[in-house]
């Protein structure tokens, strides 16, 4: 067989294959509208998004997938059909730390597809506010970096808030210099704080002389950049595509596993997905052994936990709170276990939220 006839087969079973697999999502779709109609007439319309069940689909996908292509592309697919399907039902409205363009938007997107309107907004305070006055059905934030150590000012919103982290989000994150011009002489260079601090090494041997300049995020570093023949900013390939900059070195974070965890938050709580995280408020006496007490009824039940942070109480002087994540969901028995002893043995507990491990 001739290779030019080789090649008409192949894209015949191509085409083939296009047509079964369009036919397949449409009648995905078609489901996904019963399902609003179900929910409309039963009265649950505030449950259109289901984190643990979209979580256990993406699993499961990831599990079974034979390849060529890899497990976490192939979550990226279905991620986004699920969001089309999602968005028949009801059209999401997901606030994030803006502008737009920031790492913040990208773990928006991952967790929800692009079939979702995004609200960018200027601070983690808008976000958490405008969530809890229901102007967006959810929101994303960042907590936590794999180099930089944990974002404190998100973990003192959620003292006096009301609502559940219902999601994890972990993004890789890679950092670019983007200017002007490929030919631009750089003196200044422009940031997040956390982004010049997990890029310090390469910026102190690449461009020694520059002046760092701390602003509120890098998408607006990228912004200010567009403006000034001398600057550089770092950022993401999404802002560098939207601000029209060119990349004049990529990936220039010194750790290259360099990873952001972000949360879902939103007014319900999540069901149990099968692989789930809670993180718990835990606010203790101030007394001797008080660390140890709220400790001991965790380590009894067999609960591994993941990460303690401990942030001022903001009400008395020198009185903490701990910020804990642990496996399981709350409904778990050995958990709720836990909860029960913790809460006999600490000043006071806040469930903060069960909710579904983070997909790749």
């Amino acid at each position: 067989m001739s290779s030019d006839k080789k090649l008409d087969e192949l894209r015949g079973r191509i085409d083939a294959l296009d047509e079964q697999i369009q036919t397949l999502i449409n009648a995905r779709a078609r489901c996904a509208a019963e399902v609003a109609e179900v929910k409309s007439a039963e009265g649950e319309t505030s449950h259109y998004y289901r984190p643990e069940r979209e979580a256990a689909i993406l699993r499961r996908i990831s599990e079974r997938n034979a390849g060529p292509l890899s497990a976490e592309e192939m979550v990226r697919l279905f991620r986004e059909i699920m969001s089309a399907c999602l968005a028949l039902e009801k059209p999401l409205t997901i606030a994030y730390l803006g502008p737009e363009g920031t790492f913040t938007q990208a773990a928006a997107l991952k967790q929800f597809g692009h079939s979702v309107q995004t609200l960018a907004l200027d601070t983690l305070d808008d976000v958490f506010r405008e969530v809890a006055a229901g102007a967006a059905d959810y929101g994303v934030v960042p907590v936590e970096n794999s180099t930089e150590g944990v974002i404190s000012h998100t973990l003192d919103l959620f003292q006096p808030s009301r609502l559940n982290i219902c999601g994890e989000v972990e993004l890789r994150i890679h950092h670019h210099l983007l200017v002007n011009a490929a030919d631009t002489q750089v003196t200044r260079v422009l940031a997040h704080q956390q982004a010049l601090a997990q890029c310090r090494g390469w910026l102190e041997a690449n461009l020694p002389g520059a002046a760092y300049v701390a602003v509120g995020s890098n998408a607006e570093a990228a912004r200010l950049v567009r403006e000034d023949d001398h600057a550089a900013a770092i950022a993401s390939d999404m802002a560098a595509e939207l601000y029209k900059l060119t990349i004049k070195e990529r990936n220039i974070e010194d750790q290259p596993d360099n990873t952001t965890r972000f949360l879902v938050i939103g007014p319900q709580a999540a069901p149990p997905s099968g692989r789930d995280k809670t993180s718990l408020l835990v606010s203790v006496n101030n007394k001797p052994g008080a660390l140890y007490a709220m400790l001991q009824p965790i380590a009894q039940h067999g609960i591994s936990m993941t990460r303690i942070e401990s942030r001022p109480s903001r009400q008395t002087m020198w009185e903490y709170v701990f910020y804990i994540d642990v496996d399981g969901h709350r409904e778990d028995a050995s958990v709720a276990a836990a909860l029960l002893a913790l809460e006999q043995a600490a000043f006071a507990v806040k469930v903060l939220g069960s909710y579904p491990k983070a997909v790749i």
